[in-house]
């Protein structure tokens, strides 16, 4: 079953499962974007749960990569400067230093190869840009069995429970580390901040 495939069976169920739950550390992630009128890209938009969080004084593009989504999202972004665009996270449709932040909320954990997604991201990240990262990771090192026993069935629906991400991020060292705090779950969620040099 293909990524874009589960997504459009899920769609219908994601708000339910992750609104309430995520609301809290998507409002603290958001809290780092900049202040002045700014451009940025949402990357993996999903249904559009962090767009009640949003800043109204930026531009928006929120790329994801099914149409179901994107369509919930639409219906979400009401009062938003806002352009929907039906891309793949690891192959962006924009220009080079395209945006002043991106947003990765519970996509690196999605995409298959999160080392090109975050290479895209740094590619459309103008020089002194934000990245800002909520997702689940494993810490380097930690076993976790059950954990990376069941990734391969849970990557098959939707998402990976085994991405570290100080692997993805070493291979991308124009992004710095500026911030890394647990957000739930005991510190698996963690909300990330990092800078475009």
């Amino acid at each position: 079953m293909g990524l874009q495939h589960s997504y459009a069976l899920i769609a219908p169920f994601y708000d339910a499962a992750l609104a309430a739950a995520t609301r809290g550390a998507r409002r603290q992630s958001l809290g780092a974007l900049p202040q002045p009128p700014s451009d940025v890209l949402l990357l993996g938009i999903g249904t559009g749960l962090d767009i009640p969080h949003l800043p109204r004084q930026h531009r928006y593009t929120g790329l994801d990569l099914t149409p179901a989504m994107l369509a919930r999202a639409c219906r979400r972004s009401d009062g938003l400067d806002f352009a929907p665009v039906r891309g793949d996270a690891r192959r962006l449709p924009f220009a080079d230093a395209a945006f002043d932040a991106v947003v990765l909320h519970l996509i690196l954990a999605v995409v298959p190869e999160p080392r090109l997604c975050l290479q895209e991201t740094a590619r459309v990240l103008r020089p002194g840009g934000t990245a800002l990262i909520f997702d689940k990771f494993l810490q380097p090192g930690q076993r976790a069995p059950l954990r990376r026993l069941l990734s391969p069935l849970a990557s098959r629906l939707a998402t990976h429970l085994d991405v570290v991400f100080e692997t993805v991020h070493e291979s991308e060292p124009a992004l710095q580390l500026e911030s890394d705090r647990p957000a739930l779950a005991a510190g698996w969620f963690r909300l990330i901040r990092l800078r475009r040099r």
